[in-house]
């Protein structure tokens, strides 16, 4: 997984830290949030994608693929986006409530907590969005 410089130093990208908590539940805030990050990766900026609630479903194999909204870029391709350039995390605790666990998700896909989270937001320099 790539890893950025801390934002504090001079030239180093931007760091924005998405955590969408809707999956098909609430697919236009979920498409949102996986364009947004993809979006950010395509500038350059370094990324962390975080899987939270009824999203932590797209870190398996297959299941962004299952999203489907009309007029959106398909999540399957803004999440490929995100693997190459950022990277995406679920939610121990979420993970945890549904059966999912580190063998099951994609490659490039990590499991951490509340502590990650609160760490990549809290860099100098960090924005962060939840969707």
């Amino acid at each position: 997984m790539p890893t950025a410089p801390p934002a504090s130093q001079p030239g180093a990208p931007r760091s924005l830290v998405v955590k969408t908590t809707s999956g098909a539940d609430r697919p236009e805030a979920c498409n949102q949030a996986l364009t947004v990050s993809a979006a950010a990766v395509a500038a350059g900026a370094d990324v962390s994608l975080w899987l939270t609630g009824e999203a932590a479903w797209l870190a398996l194999p297959g299941r962004a693929g299952e999203l489907d909204l009309e007029h959106a870029t398909p999540a399957a391709d803004l999440l490929e986006v995100v693997l190459e350039g950022g990277r995406v995390t679920v939610c121990t605790q979420c993970a945890l409530r549904r059966g999912i666990t580190a063998d099951d998700v994609l490659p490039g896909v990590r499991v951490a907590g509340a502590a990650t989270f609160v760490e990549e937001a809290l860099l100098p320099g960090a924005q962060a969005l939840v969707y």
